[in-house]
């Protein structure tokens, strides 16, 4: 949670933590508890008090009143910053449909010329109609807008799949937990130079390169926008054109933070994601990077029936991206007829070193 909300810009003053069986109806937080908030709001001069916690449209109402500050929940902090990190045309469309339906249910939210009625004639009443209601129409127009012009986009992008299907390009897709370095191995892969930044949710816009395998043929590689726990409904849908990408991926490199403490529970995360957007079917490779901060060495691990297991990389500093790009290239010698993961054996470090310095 600190992580967000510096990574939103904002400066930690003050963390207040509680614990409670169910959450209060009014406020979320119980009476103490908001009273203890505010004290520290006050002491502090906070300008925002976040809540690490999903909060109703009516509790976040009543909390502002009670603060006479402004409150935001996770969900309207993750909004923020992808708010701010939206760079290309597509992504700024997402984000701005995401906030808007965000906002859908808040309108009500201290604005007191809203319960006014907008007559005929300069009389009261008539067939005039409350302004929020006109604001609700107004809103849902626009949403109406950017999903026809998300349509478009997906089309285009599945114009462009099909001739990859029709030329027989594997596809492959960087998922992860936010902040893992699947911009930096993306980089690494693909030479290129895309945004990178020890900061949650730094890359928001899908980026797409191909890639030239040696004995392989061309690899379609895709950065996509990283996962969190609690990542809200509304974001998923709204990024779904971006994150067919990763359902209709050949193979998906699941880059793993080999150096968090909780890396577990973040790949548990990344798993629930994919499988609410129905690529829980999809073979995937799991990649350990940042061994260089674990203090790991770099090398392909196989279970006891000879399959993979994982590749423990380091992005940053090269280790290990041999045995990976060797097993890019003998998953993409194996599509589009054997593109199961069962079927796919990567060849050892040592096997694959040559291949590295060819691509070079």
């Amino acid at each position: 949670m600190v992580r967000l909300a510096e990574t939103a810009g904002a400066r930690r003053h003050a963390l207040v933590q509680g614990r409670r069986a169910r959450p209060d109806p009014k406020f979320f937080a119980g009476r103490g508890k908001v009273e203890e908030i505010g004290r520290a709001a006050e002491d502090l001069n906070a300008g925002c008090v976040i809540f690490n916690h999903h909060l109703s449209p009516a509790q976040e109402r009543n909390l502002e009143r009670e603060l006479n500050r402004r409150v935001m929940d996770r969900t309207s902090l993750i909004l923020e910053i992808f708010a701010q990190r939206a760079k290309t045309n597509e992504g700024k469309l997402q984000v701005e449909l995401a906030q808007l339906e965000h906002l859908s249910t808040r309108l009500v939210r201290g604005w007191s010329h809203l319960e006014r009625q907008r007559g005929a004639l300069g009389k009261t009443g008539g067939p005039g109609e409350k302004q929020l209601e006109l604001d609700r129409r107004m809103l849902g127009q626009r949403v109406l807008v950017l999903r026809a012009k998300l349509e478009q986009l997906r089309m285009r992008r599945e114009v462009q799949r099909r001739a990859r299907m029709r030329r027989d390009v594997p596809s492959v897709s960087l998922v992860g937990y936010t902040n893992a370095g699947k911009s930096t191995l993306f980089n690494a892969l693909t030479h290129a130079k895309g945004y990178v930044a020890d900061q949650l949710f730094a890359t928001l816009d899908a980026t797409t390169r191909r890639v030239f395998l040696p004995g392989a043929g061309t690899v379609v590689v895709s950065d996509t926008v990283g996962f969190i726990r609690d990542l809200p409904t509304g974001l998923v849908a709204a990024f779904r054109a971006t994150l067919e990408e990763t359902v209709r991926a050949d193979l998906l490199l699941h880059v793993v933070d080999a150096s968090a403490p909780a890396r577990d529970m973040q790949i548990e995360e990344v798993n629930k994601v994919l499988a609410g957007i129905g690529a829980e079917k999809t073979p995937r490779l799991l990649v350990w990077n940042k061994i260089d901060l674990a203090g790991d060495v770099p090398g392909v691990e196989r279970d006891e029936y000879g399959k993979i297991f994982r590749v423990r990389v380091s992005a940053r500093t090269g280790s290990g991206l041999a045995g990976l790009r060797g097993a890019l290239a003998e998953f993409a010698r194996g599509c589009p007829g054997a593109a199961r993961w069962h079927d796919f054996h990567p060849p050892t470090e040592a096997q694959s070193e040559p291949m590295d310095s060819a691509c070079r």
